[in-house]
């Protein structure tokens, strides 16, 4: 008895069907809590009050883990070059790629001192 070679791709195709009706419905629980975690919590690195922990969540990506630079220039010596005032300034107006307001004005003066101690 010779089976129907359709069979098999049907299958797959309902079941591919039904995951994607399953996993959208699972997107739409996701969205309603990410909605409800901004309005209560808001952002992660909003929260963060350690000069360190604000590098780690904002600026380790284009600054580099051990602040050695990737994208964005090298930090580890930054101190030698600005003063306090002008990192300020760059982390509220950015500069080149660096966009800005990344940080309110109260972690940018955190920033700003941390930073302007790096020699």
């Amino acid at each position: 008895m010779k089976r129907n070679p359709l069979i098999p791709f049907a299958l797959i195709a309902v079941l591919g069907i039904g995951l994607m009706f399953l996993l959208s419905f699972q997107g739409l629980n996701k969205a309603e809590e990410l909605a409800d975690a901004k309005k209560n919590g808001g952002n992660e690195a909003q929260t963060a009050s350690k000069p360190e922990d604000i590098y780690k969540q904002t600026c380790i990506g284009c600054h580099g883990d051990q602040m050695q630079g990737a994208v964005g220039p090298a930090l580890n010596k930054i101190g030698a070059t600005l003063s306090e005032e002008e990192i300020k300034n760059t982390i509220m107006n950015g500069k080149g790629n660096m966009p800005a307001g990344l940080l309110q004005a109260e972690q940018a003066a955190k920033m700003a001192k941390w930073l302007s101690e790096k020699k």
